[in-house]
C-alpha cells in the first residue's frame, strides 16, 4: 500500500510555482497525479501516484513524503484528510492498570488518547464523511469492543492536557479556588500536600511557574470523578523528585480506575506503568500502535528499534547504556571557580568552589527553585554574583526559556548564528541530521513547536566557538530519541573539541547517558539553595538520590536506569548499603 503525505505548513507553492506538479511524470500523461488543491497547496492522488520519488527530490521545502505500508494496514483508525496524517490501531486500556505510551513526537500518541477520551470521533479513514462511526463494531472481537461499548453508554474520561502553559488563558482565580470548584472526590487538600502545592494555594494562576502549572493540572485531573484518566506528558517542567511523587499519586489513583499516560521520561514511564504500547511510524505522516507489552519488555523493545512479533525495524540502530558506572579521569584543567553567593530579596544561593576540566560533561541536578539556572547565569555572565566573578573564557549559553518571536526562517536564522560551517558535510552529519533540522529550514522560527525550537537552540549553542557550553534543560519538549540524540551530540562535541559542557537536567536517563561528573543542588525551594563542588557521577548521584529517598538499578539488557518501587525489597537493600545509585 502506498500513501502520500504532504506537510502543508512546509508547502510554499507560490515560491516554487508548483514544481512538483510540473515534474510529475503522471501529469504529463494527462492523468494529473498532482494538482493545485482548494487550499492553494499541492494535492497528490494516492490512487495514481506510482511512488517514483521525483516530486520528493525536486520539492525545495521537503514537504512531500511517499510511504509504502503493508497491505494489512490498509484501513486507518483515523485520518485527518487527503495527503495527511493517519493512525493505525489503538492502545488498549485496562481497569486497575496504568498504560504507558512511548514513541517519537508526531506519530499519534496524543491523537490516540483524544480518540479514547471521546474528544476526536475516529473516522476509520473516511475523512469526508460526517457520520459517526461505530467503533465497537469495528473492533469486534477485541478488548476495545467492550471499551467503546462502555463509551457509548456514558463512560466518563478526564484528560490532563499536554500544554499546561495554556491553563492561565482557559481559567482564572487562585489555585485553591480552581481546585475547589472541580473537586468531586474530596481529594484536593491531600493531593496538594502530596505534590507540594500547599504554599501555592493562595497564588493566582497567572503567577505560577511551569512546574506549578503542571502540578495544578495533575491535581485538577485527579480530583475529578471519572472512569478513565489520561495524562499527556505529566513530567514536563517537574524536577526528578516531583516527577516520582506525581507518579506515586497517579499509581494510587489506578487501583480502581483505568489510567493512560504519555511520557518521554523513560524512568518515570517505567516507574509508573504496568504495561505499554509502542508508537512508531513517520512523524506527521503516519503512526502505528504495537501490541501491548509488559513495561520492561516494551521499553527495551523501543530502545532496540525492532518489533520481533511484527518483524518491523523502525530505527536503524539500538540505544544502549553503559553497564557499569563511568570511571572518569581528570584531563587538563579549564576553569577553577571560587565559592560564589547570590542574594535576592526572598532567596539566597551559595556555591562551593569547583574545577572544570576539558573534554568533560558536568550534569547539574536538584529540585526546582534551588538556584541551578542562577548558577549557570553567573558562569555565563548574565547574572552577577556577590563576589563579582567573571572569566575570560569564551562561553556559549542556551537558556531555559527560549526566544521565539523571531521573524526569519530557520535556515536564515541558523546561518546568521552558525555561519557557513552549517553547509559543510561534517556539520550536516554531526548536527543537522541527528537533530533532524534540515526539514525545518523553510519554516518561520516564530511558528515552531517547543521541541523544534529546542533542537535549533541546542544546535546553535554547541556550534559556537567557545570553551564552555552551558545548556539549561535541553531535553524539555523532546521525545526519547531526540533527548538521546542531543545527549550524544553534546558528548561528541565536547570530546572532539576538548571543551566542557554544563547541562542542567531533570531527566535521570539523560543525566546518566551524558554526564561524567555531577553538581548537586540542595536546599529549600524558593528560600535557599546550595551547590556542591563537581563530584564523580556515582558519588553525586548517591548524594542527590539519598536526599530524594529514591533508589535506582540498572536494566541488565540495555543498561538503562530503572527506579525501584518505593519500599520494595531491592529499594530497602540498596538503602541499607547506602547505594542509592545502582550497584555495579
Amino acid at each position: 500500500m502506498r500513501i502520500a503525505v504532504l506537510e502543508k505548513d512546509k508547502c510554499h507553492p507560490q515560491k516554487c510555482s508548483f514544481l512538483c506538479v510540473r515534474v510529475c511524470p503522471i501529469n504529463r500523461t494527462g492523468a494529473e497525479c498532482i494538482v493545485e488543491g482548494e487550499d492553494k497547496k499541492a494535492l497528490i492522488s494516492e490512487e495514481l501516484c506510482t511512488g517514483c520519488g521525483i516530486c520528493i527530490h525536486k520539492c525545495p521545502f521537503a514537504a512531500i513524503n511517499i510511504i509504502n505500508l503493508p497491505e494489512e494496514l490498509e484501513t486507518p483508525v483515523h485520518r485527518f484528510g487527503e495527503n495527511s496524517f493517519r493512525l493505525y490501531r489503538l492502545p488498549i486500556p485496562k481497569e486497575g492498570k496504568v498504560l504507558g505510551l512511548v514513541g517519537a513526537n508526531g506519530v499519534g500518541k496524543t491523537t490516540a488518547i483524544k480518540i479514547l477520551a471521546g474528544e476526536i470521533n475516529a473516522n476509520l479513514g473516511d475523512y469526508e464523511s460526517k457520520e459517526e462511526k461505530d467503533l465497537s463494531a469495528y473492533f469486534r472481537g477485541s478488548e476495545l469492543q467492550a471499551y467503546f461499548e462502555r463509551m457509548r453508554q456514558g463512560i466518563k474520561t478526564v484528560t490532563k492536557p499536554q500544554y499546561v502553559d495554556m491553563i492561565p488563558r482557559a481559567t482564572s482565580g487562585t489555585v485553591e479556588e480552581i481546585i475547589e470548584r472541580i473537586d468531586e472526590r474530596g481529594a484536593a487538600r491531600e493531593l496538594s500536600r502530596e505534590l507540594g502545592m500547599e504554599d501555592a494555594r493562595e497564588r493566582d494562576v497567572r503567577n505560577l511557574s511551569g512546574g506549578e502549572l503542571q502540578r495544578l493540572a495533575i491535581i485538577a485531573a485527579m480530583v475529578r470523578e471519572a472512569d478513565i484518566y489520561l495524562f499527556d506528558e505529566p513530567s514536563s517542567y517537574l524536577d526528578i523528585s516531583q516527577r516520582l511523587k506525581a507518579a506515586r499519586t497517579i499509581r494510587e489513583l489506578a487501583e480502581h480506575k483505568s489510567v493512560i499516560i504519555v511520557e518521554h521520561d523513560l524512568a518515570v514511564l517505567d516507574y509508573l506503568s504496568d504495561y505499554t504500547h509502542i508508537f512508531y511510524g513517520m512523524p506527521a505522516a503516519y503512526g502505528i500502535v504495537s501490541a501491548p507489552y509488559s513495561v520492561r519488555v516494551g521499553i527495551n523493545t523501543y530502545l532496540g528499534g525492532f518489533i520481533r512479533e511484527e518483524n518491523v525495524r523502525f530505527r536503524d540502530s539500538s540505544i544502549t547504556f553503559s553497564q557499569t558506572t563511568k570511571s572518569w579521569q581528570a584531563d587538563e584543567m579549564l576553569l577553577a571557580y571560587p565559592s560564589l553567593t547570590k542574594k535576592f530579596p526572598a532567596f539566597a544561593l551559595s556555591v562551593e568552589e569547583g574545577v572544570l576540566y576539558r573534554g568533560e560533561v558536568v550534569g547539574v541536578v536538584g529540585p526546582n527553585a534551588t538556584g541551578k539556572s542562577t548558577f549557570v547565569q553567573i558562569l555565563a555572565g548574565v547574572t552577577e554574583s556577590e563576589e563579582g566573578f567573571s572569566t575570560d573564557l569564551r562561553i556559549s549559553y542556551k537558556p531555559q526559556y527560549l526566544q521565539k518571536d523571531i521573524d526569519a526562517n530557520v535556515e536564515a536564522y541558523m546561518l546568521e548564528k552558525v555561519g557557513k560551517e552549517m553547509y559543510t558535510s561534517v556539520y550536516k552529519t554531526e548536527v543537522l541530521q541527528p537533530l533532524e533540522l534540515e526539514p525545518l529550514f523553510p519554516n518561520n522560527v516564530s511558528e515552531l513547536s517547543g521541541g523544534e525550537l529546542q533542537r535549533i537552540h541546542i544546535a546553535i549553542c554547541v556550534s559556537q566557538d567557545a570553551d564552555i557550553y552551558l545548556l539549561d534543560e535541553p531535553s524539555a519538549y523532546l521525545d526519547v530519541e531526540q533527548r538521546l540524540a542531543c545527549a550524544r551530540l553534546i558528548r561528541r562535541r565536547m570530546e572532539s573539541q576538548k571543551t566542557t559542557a554544563l547541562v542542567v537536567e531533570h531527566d535521570i536517563v539523560s543525566v546518566d547517558y551524558l554526564s561524567d561528573r555531577l553538581i548537586v543542588f540542595e536546599g529549600v525551594p524558593s528560600v535557599e539553595g546550595h551547590a556542591t563542588a563537581p563530584a564523580k557521577l556515582k558519588e553525586g548521584m548517591n548524594r542527590f538520590l539519598r536526599g530524594q529517598d529514591i533508589t535506582f538499578r540498572r536494566e541488565p539488557e540495555t543498561g538503562r536506569p530503572r527506579a525501584n518501587k518505593h519500599d520494595s525489597q531491592l529499594d530497602r537493600e540498596q538503602k541499607e548499603k547506602g547505594e542509592y545509585y545502582y550497584r555495579d
